[in-house]
This record gives structure tokens, C-alpha cells and sequence, in this order.
């Protein structure tokens, strides 16, 4: 049974943690500067092992000609080479929008081009629980009933900022885009009779308890993929009114574990130059999204440590100033 709890947000959601603060285990993170299908695929083939049986890819599709969404091509070339039998699944909007209804999100994948391939709005079906294990605010997530039906997910994320949590990666993609549309999300962003008064600390919490109950159904058959590339400060879901890009494409990083592939691309975007990030690293301390980071290592998710394997060069392990080195800024050749 649902259930939210009254409990007290941590803090720290402003302070970026470096790394030789850090304790813990390290985990593998893949990084290739391939923004592109093959780049994808290549990545992906390093992190797959466990990937069997009937998969869903979990997106964010965006609104109505959103302009920084991962390519629709790029995505059918990697699903067409590597997963042809593969399903995209979403869920319907807390908001009301162009994706508010599975009519008016149908209606948009189709603008946008997610027409390749079935997708499965996963709350057309119902809802289902899952439970939050070690959670302070829930004890279960509602999520989209038909995600329960597949074997693995490949967590296929447009890393950028957000509105609300600071960043949007991994934990973002699956913590809100698994919710259904009516209670999951509403659980997440309703306080009282605020549709919107969760913020800060308590939202950042409360999204990585919903992700939470979907890496833990999944186990070992979920994987991460963060793209680096067209990283507004705003999320997909902002759609053309998305503020313009200033923050410089990266590539692409993959591991198995989440809080670690979400937390190098955060150091990716922490070792860039202060007039490179400086927007980027403002939105995540103006919504204290660091948040979403110590609270995934406090709930065993992952480590936040890590060895970043370089594909490009020779599996060679390097640091985030490294993988950045030589970045242009955005928009130029």
C-alpha cells in the first residue's frame, strides 16, 4: 500500500563533495567522446553483459520539437544494430502538456520522430507498486504497470540540467519518467495543496526513492548511458522553451552502476573551465541538486567513486579535467 511518510530532508545540496573527499569502493565508468550511433553502441557493448530477454529503453522523447533531445536517428541506428527487438517506454506528464494524455503523447512522439519502433507509454495500462526499500518518504513508488512486464532496461539519458533538480541524468530519467502521470509523480512533486511544493533536499530525496524502487526490481538487468550533448540548464520537458545551450558537449559515458555514472558527469561538468560551466554548476546549487548525489550513495545505490575508462584511447583510466580537455565551447567547430 502507498504510503507517504513525514520525515526531514538531509542537506548539502548546495556543496559540490571532490573527489579525495570521498570514501567508498570504485566502480567502472566507460567514457568516449563519439557523440554519435556508433558512439553509442560502442559504449554500450561494454556494459551489456547482463542485458537479456524482453528490454525496455527508457527515454525522455521530449516535448513538441524540443531542439536538444538525444537524435530519434542516432537512437534507431543503435537499436536497429544492437536491440532490434527492443521497446521505448515512457510515461504520461504530472503537467499538463503535450504529453499529458497517452492521445496528446502519442500525438508527440510522432512530431518528434519516435515513430521507429514501438514505444509503450507505460501508464496507458494502469499502475503498479513497487517497493522503496531503506526509504525515508515512501515505502512503495507507483509506477507505469507495464514496466513490470520486462526482463531489462537500458537507461538511455540526455544528461542536461533541470528546473527543478539541478541535473538531469540517470536518476532524474528513471526516478521521474518511470512515475505514472496521476500518483507516482504526484507523490513525488505534490506537498499539501502545492502541485508543486516539493523542492530542494526533500524533491531531490523523493525523486531518488522513486528511482530507487526501479534499479532495485531491475538488479543486475539495468544499465546507464549518459549522453553529453546539447546540455541546456533546462530540462527536455521545457521543450522549445528550453534556455540556449552555452555548456560544450562532452561524450558519452555508460557504466553499470548509477550514481557513479551520474556523478562522473557532474565532475565532467565541475573540471571544465569556470566559463564553460558556469551556468551549469549554477543551476545545480540553485536547486541544491547535489542532493541527488549523496542521497543515492546513503541509500546504497552506487558509488561515487570510480575509474573512467577512456574507450577512445586504449582503455586508459583518466581524470574528469582529462575527458574534458580541449572542449569547445558550444557551437563552435
Amino acid at each position: 500500500m502507498l504510503n507517504i511518510r513525514k520525515a526531514v530532508p538531509g542537506g548539502g545540496g548546495t556543496r559540490y563533495v571532490p573527489y579525495e573527499e570521498r570514501c567508498g569502493n570504485e566502480s567502472l565508468v566507460y567514457f568516449t567522446r563519439n557523440l554519435s550511433p556508433a558512439g553509442i553502441e560502442t559504449i554500450y557493448e561494454r556494459v551489456n553483459g547482463n542485458i537479456t530477454g524482453k528490454v525496455a529503453v527508457k527515454l525522455h522523447t521530449g516535448e513538441q520539437h524540443g531542439p536538444n533531445i538525444i537524435p530519434p536517428a542516432w537512437v534507431k541506428e543503435f537499436l536497429e544494430k544492437e536491440l532490434p527487438d527492443a521497446v521505448i517506454v515512457e510515461t504520461n506528464t504530472f503537467y499538463e502538456g503535450d504529453r499529458y494524455t497517452t492521445e496528446q503523447h502519442r500525438k508527440t512522439l510522432a512530431v518528434n520522430g519516435w515513430d521507429f519502433c514501438p514505444v509503450d507509454i507505460m501508464d496507458e495500462h494502469g499502475t503498479a507498486e513497487l517497493p522503496v526499500k531503506g526509504g525515508k518518504w515512501f515505502d512503495a513508488m507507483s509506477v507505469g504497470k507495464s514496466l513490470l512486464t520486462y526482463d531489462s532496461l537500458v537507461v538511455l539519458t540526455h544528461f542536461k540540467g533541470h528546473t527543478m533538480g539541478g541535473f538531469g541524468g540517470s536518476n532524474k530519467n528513471i526516478g521521474i519518467g518511470c512515475a505514472d502521470g496521476r500518483i507516482g509523480k504526484k507523490m513525488i512533486h505534490q506537498k499539501g495543496a502545492a502541485q508543486w511544493g516539493v523542492n530542494e533536499e526533500e524533491f531531490m530525496e523523493k525523486m531518488t526513492e522513486s528511482a530507487k524502487a526501479t534499479v532495485d526490481f531491475f538488479g543486475r538487468r539495468i544499465i546507464y548511458v549518459n549522453v553529453m550533448r546539447n546540455m541546456s540548464v533546462s530540462c527536455d520537458c521545457e521543450g522549445v522553451a528550453a534556455q540556449p545551450v552555452v555548456t560544450p558537449n562532452v561524450g558519452i559515458l555508460a557504466s553499470t552502476d548509477i550514481l557513479a555514472v551520474d556523478q562522473a558527469s557532474v565532475d565532467l561538468i565541475a573540471a571544465m573551465s569556470e566559463r564553460d560551466h558556469r551556468d551549469f554548476i549554477e543551476r545545480i546549487e540553485s536547486r541544491h541538486g547535489y542532493r541527488q548525489l549523496s542521497y543515492m550513495k546513503e541509500l546504497g545505490m552506487g558509488n561515487d567513486r570510480y575509474f573512467l575508462v577512456d574507450i577512445d584511447n586504449g582503455d586508459a583510466v583518466i581524470s574528469p579535467k582529462k575527458a574534458v580537455e580541449g572542449v569547445k565551447p558550444f557551437g563552435k567547430d
